[in-house]
């Protein structure tokens, strides 16, 4: 298949796909008799594996590490469990600080009893008004 058809089958710009074979994320195509690039069914799966992945939060160094620990059918997962337990520890984090910064905002939110600008808490509490 073509560029443009594993880009609309996987949801991925042209450019990336090509920035993954310079990167060496995916595999060099072959080239038609034309010298358009011809992609197959692993590349497909491939970057669907990669833009899952992508989807899920890692980073692409993970996605290397997840990549070339899938190559390996007979070794035990316990290396994709713990990059899994490492991307679920960043998520927690990341829930943490949005969860704070949501409480934040609505103690902000709640303090603001002004009807103008000018006696907005929320705009001093931004620093604004001294």
């Amino acid at each position: 298949m073509r560029i443009g058809e594993l880009a609309r089958a996987t949801g991925t710009k042209a450019e990336t796909i090509r920035y993954y074979e310079r990167e060496g994320i995916l595999p060099a195509a072959d080239r038609t008799d034309s010298n358009y690039r011809d992609y197959s069914d692993e590349h497909l799966a491939t970057l669907t594996f990669v833009r899952r992945a992508r989807e899920l939060g890692f980073s692409m160094a993970q996605v290397r590490e997840l990549l070339a620990l899938s190559d390996h059918d007979d070794n035990p997962c316990a290396d994709v469990d713990n990059l899994v337990e490492v991307q679920l520890g960043e998520i927690d984090r990341k829930i943490a600080d949005l969860t704070g910064l949501r409480d934040q905002l609505n103690r902000m939110l709640r303090s603001c009893r002004g009807e103008r600008i000018g006696d907005c808490r929320i705009v001093g509490a931004l620093g604004r008004r001294l």
